[in-house]
Parts: structure tokens; sequence; C-alpha cells
């Protein structure tokens, strides 16, 4: 037997880690919330000094959505849909550099499309494995296209189950972890949570959820230091913890949680917005509550970590700023307006953009929260941004924009 030179183990190393971690470029903004769910764009350099020179393009969208972007290998996904009762489905690839659309796919809704005004039928965010794309919509239409647009399979999760939808939408956006896609289908008529393979389609596992109206999204605790990755599943009775290969339980919390902003984790504590915001720390089959902060109250968007910080926006666009040691309040930042999406942290600053569409660069430091910039866009923006290789992308109800520090 030829013993491998060193050039063929190397090579060997890369495939495998390739394998066992997907495809992952320099970059990439995978998922709702980014490639953790965390919000945070960990090695970004963003502008930082808003103005009108760092709208380096604007994309035309064909149709309405809240769905935000993910950047996979250079090029953008965003999901739209149209018609009076938007049953048409959109799925559009743009290049990132240059802001010209790559291609663009339509299919029909065989679930339903009723929304709220607010909504639209594309709510959920796409999600990418790094070799497929992954659109899901509030009918619960679920499509795997390949990075040039190619449908590999479909699941009409609305039409296998008729019963699970709500009369103002769908809206909970799908993590993929390894090979399994993981979505969450919860409303009061009927409500589970599936895992689905990435290459076949075919449904690896599901399990029943609490039956109850719920708009949250899974989070992910990765895995790392010998233990495996779980995705956290939210609703109105608590927090449930899931091995994402098989859909078994690890662990469960059951004081109850919000069922609009989502959960997030940073260095293995929880954060979840539970009577306030609740932090805890989970072991190998349970988990401990460290605190809760009953003043700190999350509203639409979910908590983002930064620093030593907690930093959750309430109702009322005031920028809550509390200690991850014991949850007190720190300090607070008004900001104008109200805000739906979930901000996103890269290098020091937090980058939020309000309803009207006004964008807000604040650096969060110990005791205080500066704005450091600030650019009004002028159109409707609902959704959450995303980052990849210097460019913060916005979605608003027409156009995909792209702020980056000017060439």
């Amino acid at each position: 037997m030829n013993r491998p030179d060193g050039k063929s183990l190397v090579l060997a190393l890369l495939c495998g880690l390739q394998f066992s971690c997907g495809v992952l470029w320099a970059g990439d903004w995978k998922q709702f919330r980014g490639n953790e769910a965390n919000s945070v764009a960990s090695g970004e350099s963003l502008p930082t000094e808003l103005s009108g020179s760092t709208i380096a393009w604007k994309a035309a969208l064909p149709g309405r959505g809240v769905s935000g972007p993910v950047i996979v290998d250079g090029r953008v996904f965003v999901s739209a849909s149209s018609g009076y009762t938007q049953n048409r489905l959109h799925v559009i690839s743009i290049d990132a550099e240059s802001g010209m659309q790559l291609w663009q796919r339509q299919f029909h809704a065989t679930g339903r499309t009723q929304t709220h005004e607010k909504m639209a039928n594309a709510t959920p965010t796409m999600a990418s494995d790094g070799q497929r794309v992954f659109a899901f919509f509030s009918s619960n239409d679920l499509f795997c296209l390949d990075l040039k647009g190619r449908l590999l399979w479909y699941r009409g999760l609305g039409r296998e189950f008729p019963n699970a939808s709500n009369s103002l939408g769908m809206s909970s956006s799908p993590i993929v972890v390894g090979e399994t896609v993981v979505v969450q289908v919860e409303s009061d008529a009927e409500a589970f949570a599936c895992g689905v393979d990435v290459a076949s389609g075919e449904t690896r596992w599901q399990i029943q959820r609490p039956r109850a109206a719920n708009w949250t999204s899974p989070a992910l605790i990765p895995g790392r230091g010998g233990r495996a990755a779980l995705v956290l599943l939210q609703s109105s009775k608590g927090l449930t913890a899931v091995y994402p290969e098989s859909g078994k339980v690890a662990w469960e919390f059951d004081k109850g949680a919000s069922t609009i902003p989502s959960a997030t984790v940073s260095a293995g504590t929880v954060y979840v917005p539970s009577n306030g915001l609740t932090a805890l720390k989970p072991g190998a089959d349970s988990v401990e509550q460290l605190w809760n902060s009953g003043n700190i109250s999350p509203a639409t968007s979910s908590p983002v970590v930064a620093g030593n910080l907690a930093l959750v926006l309430n109702s009322s666009g005031v920028l809550n700023a509390a200690s991850l040691e014991t949850g007190e309040r720190v300090w607070q930042l008004r900001l104008r307006g109200t805000f739906s999406g979930t901000p996103i942290y890269a290098r020091d600053h937090l980058y939020l953009v309000n309803e009207a569409g006004v964008a807000f660069v604040v650096k969060p430091e110990a005791d205080k929260g500066t704005i450091v910039s600030e650019l009004d866009l002028g159109e409707t923006i609902l959704c959450s941004p995303g980052a990849s290789n210097g460019g913060l992308f916005i979605r608003s109800d027409s156009n995909l924009i792209k702020l980056a520090a000017p060439k």
C-alpha cells in the first residue's frame, strides 16, 4: 500500500473538513441572523460613516417581502412574493459586487397565502448550506435550488399539513445544520417542527410542538468542544433544545418565552426573550437559569450580544444594554422610529434600520451607546440585514440595497 505524500494528506484533510462542515466561502452570510444565527458578522469590516456615497447599488425586486438576504460565494439570494393573493413565489440571485440579477425562478404557492399587511408570503429568510439554497414561504412551501437556480427538490408543507397556518401569516425562517434543514411550523390548529434532508428533501424527523401561533425562528448552539450542535425551538411554552440530525430532545426550559423575537446564543450562553430577558447555561441534558431581567424586554427584534452587553430594542425604539454577568441595565439609547428587523453586530458597531428606512450605526460601549452615523434610505424596511465582504445588504419593500465603503 502506497503512503500518501504531504500534499495528498493536506488535500484529504481539507476535503474532510469540507465534507463535515459544508462549503463555507469567506464572507458568507448563510441564513437568518447569520451563519450561527446570532446576528454577529464575524470578521466583517462594514462602513461606519453612512452617507449617499456608501450606497453601492440598488437592485429592483419583483415582489414584496420581509425576508432578509443571504450571501453565498459572492451571490445574494432573496425571496419575494407577488400577485393579488401573493401566490407567485420568487427566488432571485444577484451578483454581490455589481448588483446585476443573475437569475430568477418563479413558483406557485400551494398553501395559504393570506398575511398581515406588514408581512408578505416571502417573510421567512432563506438559508444555505453553501451548495444549495432553501427558500421557505409563509404558505409553507419549501424549495431547494442549487446556486445556479436549478430546482433540486420541493416540499409543499402547506398541502401536506393544511391546518398549519394562521390569519396573520407564518414567518419562521429555516436553519441548516450539517445535513439537515430544520423548519418550524406552528399554529393554533397544527404545530410541528421537522428536519429535512438537504440532499433529498425527505423528512428525517418530525416532532409535535405546542399548538399556538408562533413567529419565532430556530436558534443554534454550535457544536464545539466535543459537544454536538443543538437547535433551539422557541414557543410560548419556553425553549426546547433538539439534536438536528434526529430531533431528539436534549433539554427543555419551561418558563415561557416570546412568540416573536427569538433567542440568541453567545459563548455557550442562551439569551431568550422570556419574562423580559433570561440568560440560560445549558448542560448536557439540562439547563440552568443564570438570571432574569424583567425590565429588558425585546419587542420584535431579537437580542444581540456585543462584547459584554446584551442589546435589546424595545417597542419604543429604545436600545437597552444589559450586563451579561447580571442582566442589569447599564445604559439606554433612544433611536428614532420603530424597528421590525434585528440589528447585526460587526467590528464593535451595531447596524440597525427602522421601519421608515433610516439606517443607524451605533457604537455600544461599557457605559454608553453613541450614534456614529445615520442614513435615510427613504424606503419601508422591515427585514433584518445581511453582511458579506465589507457590504451591508438591506432589503426594502421594492429593492435590495448594498451599502459599502466607496471605492
